[in-house]
């Protein structure tokens, strides 16, 4: 398997094993939240959102991947950090956008979409997903020879 392929796989590997933790940390953190949830009722409704926003979180954790494997030839940064920094990075860069789910969000305010720009468990959540996120792609994209 090419690097870049191996790279894309663990983004998607990753982010599937983000969405299968959702509900542990939505016990835990006490936060309906669910990026499932805001992917898949963003297109469709009824019973098809669950496999729609995780086929949709899977293929953007695959391109995340790919950005990823770029960023990782243009460094010399270890893999496994590199791959957590960058999530980090991600979440805290991409996180005020979800003013825009709280105003704009064709679901808002229904399951796994709760307010989420002024929400510290929100917050905390997709803090802990980014991280999960980050060592899992860490884990398993090759590291650069």
């Amino acid at each position: 398997m090419s690097p870049r392929a191996r790279a894309a796989a663990a983004g998607a590997a990753a982010a599937a094993v983000w969405a299968l933790l959702e509900p542990v940390d939505k016990r835990l953190l006490r936060c309906d939240y669910s990026d499932v949830a805001v992917l898949g009722m963003a297109v469709t409704r009824g019973r098809l959102w669950r496999p729609v926003g995780l086929a949709l979180h899977v293929a953007n954790g695959a391109a995340f991947g790919l950005a990823f494997d770029e960023a990782r030839r243009r460094t010399d940064l270890p893999t496994r950090r590199l791959a957590l920094g960058m999530a980090l990075t991600e979440h805290v860069a991409l996180y005020p956008l979800s003013g825009l789910v709280d105003r704009s969000h064709p679901a808002r305010g229904e399951e796994g979409i709760p307010p989420l720009l002024a929400n510290p468990r929100a917050f905390a959540q997709a803090t802990w997903r980014h991280a999960v996120f980050g060592v899992v792609l860490g884990r398993l994209a090759k590291p650069k020879c």
